[in-house]
């Protein structure tokens, strides 16, 4: 077996050696990725190309008798929308799930406990069933159906082998869904823990600031009849009270700067950054320095808020299988540059419609920082977000 770009494993040969390297790559597959869909996915597909089976399923419980996910493979898109609603805890999958033990049918059809399918599924025969445990709780259960048969002479079906394989991928599946569940509840709790923070610095840094303004302001509105010269007086107390309030707010900003910055650097920031995003999306994400040396604060900030962005729309939205980073010197200071194979856009209509894709305030980062931005891209051709600041 071998590890495709995708993470999913495809079949080589038979034989103890390739077995075992199918194993690791079905493994290494799993752990490459941080999200619970990625995870899903990858695991039901390395399920099915290591026993060679037609169709693979994992579902995940909710508490309503019902499934939170449920993920196929080897079933087109069209073919998994004209089955309809997700199934419900029935039959062998309410087996999997409640009596916790492995289930291997020559014929799903004809145990007792089968209960049907809709008209526009798959026709199943032989079946392997298994439950992913993590400690004494089930959290899903993956099974497989009709194995594929090399040999013209029969003996097809799930052996004994392959279930103690698949039980080996399911305990290590179990691990792969815990971590990538509480890498995004962890993700979770840091985002409510900086925006709590955030809410936290702006109150006691500029409140009190925006409460003089406002009382200094209405002062200067009832004077404005009946002592202009006084009004004028406050009015300039109004614009020196907003001065101090701008610039406690961007202290508080700057305070908030990403400790990975302050203590790796902008290079080694941006390769953590996409090497996490590289296991946690399908699309390959890779990162090159060329010759950067230390930058301002302001200039490292700016450049690595405007990577974030730009990678976040690349991933997220644009389809991308490739994105890559580089960031390289220019003179004293800096080029960063993203590049992704995505969809693309075309720039003048995004900005006539008013979507701008975060372009607005990559821009403004980038002249806050005394650079300037530029934006290459085209329906179907991709997208080059290039950033250039100058060095101190």
């Amino acid at each position: 077996m071998l590890s495709d770009p995708a993470g999913t494993v495809r079949s080589m040969s038979n034989g103890p050696r390739s077995g075992l390297a199918a194993v690791s790559s079905a493994l290494l597959a799993m752990s490459r990725h941080l999200e619970v869909r990625d995870v899903l996915k990858t695991i039901v597909a390395s399920a099915r190309e290591l026993l060679d089976a037609e169709y693979a399923a994992l579902g995940v419980p909710d508490d309503h008798g019902g499934f939170a996910q449920f993920v196929v493979d080897g079933v087109s898109d069209e073919q998994w929308k004209a089955i309809g609603p997700l199934p419900r805890q029935h039959g062998i999958l309410a087996a999997m799930l409640h009596e916790a033990r492995a289930e291997r049918l020559a014929d799903v059809r004809e145990d007792p406990r089968f209960g049907g399918w809709p008209s526009a599924h798959p026709d199943l025969a032989d079946f392997l069933g298994l439950p992913i445990r993590d400690g004494d709780e089930v959290i899903g259960a993956l099974f497989l159906a009709n194995k594929r048969c090399p040999r013209p002479t029969g003996g097809c079906g799930f052996t004994q082998e392959d279930e103690e394989l698949l039980a080996i991928l399911a305990q290590h599946a179990a691990i792969a869904l815990t971590n990538a569940r509480l890498y995004e509840r962890s993700r979770e709790l840091t985002i409510a823990e900086e925006r709590s923070r955030l809410a936290h610095e702006l109150h006691d840094a500029v409140s009190q600031k925006l409460f003089s303004l406002r009382l200094t302001a209405q002062a200067a509105a009832a004077l404005v009849d009946r002592d202009p010269a006084r009004a004028k007086g406050e009015l300039h107390q109004v614009a020196a009270l907003a001065a101090e309030a701008a610039d406690e707010l961007r202290a508080a900003v700057v305070e908030l700067r990403p400790a990975a910055l302050d203590e790796d650097g902008l290079v080694a920031t941006l390769r953590t950054h996409a090497q996490v995003l590289d296991r946690a999306h399908t699309a390959r994400v890779t990162f090159t320095a060329r010759g950067v040396k230390a930058l301002p604060a302001a200039q490292e900030e700016a450049l690595l808020r405007v990577a974030q962005e730009a990678l976040h729309n690349a991933l997220r939205h644009s389809g991308a299988r490739q994105v890559d980073v580089t960031l390289d010197r220019h003179g004293t200071g800096a080029v960063l540059r993203v590049t992704d194979d995505g969809s693309g856009f075309d720039p003048h209509a995004v900005r006539r419609e008013g979507r701008h894709l975060g372009l607005v305030s990559m821009r403004d980062r980038a002249g806050g920082a005394g650079g300037r931005l530029t934006v290459e891209s085209a329906p179907g051709k991709g997208t080059t977000i290039e950033m250039e600041v100058p060095g101190g």
